[in-house]
């Protein structure tokens, strides 16, 4: 796409970072979300973050998950919660989990 002089938008990236998730490709997902915001101008929507989180997630890191969720610019909402949380169910991290199931909760 860039080879050819095309220009992302916020709907493109949505379909790469979950590509990235799905593929298990967790440090290209996330230059290519700095790549988005620094290089193209795209200011991250709730469903980007989402797919961060679930980058994250997928992959294991629960606690840079975690992280990142605290520093977004925006508060999650309750589908951001929740696809952390089912990766915490799936890796047996019931202790951040709480934290979570709280958040959604308030």
């Amino acid at each position: 796409m860039l080879a050819i002089g095309l220009k992302p938008d916020g709907v493109t990236v949505i379909g790469v970072l979950s590509a990235c998730s799905r593929a298990g490709l967790v440090e290209k997902g996330l230059q290519y979300f700095e790549s988005m915001i620094k290089e193209h101008g795209i200011i991250p929507i709730p469903d980007h973050y989402i797919c961060i989180i679930d980058l994250l997630g997928r992959a294991g890191r629960l606690e840079k998950a975690r992280n990142f969720i605290n520093k977004m610019a925006c508060h999650p909402d309750v589908v951001g919660w929740a696809t952390l949380l089912s990766s915490f169910r799936v890796l047996g991290d019931m202790e951040i989990g709480k934290l979570g199931n709280w958040e959604i909760g308030s």
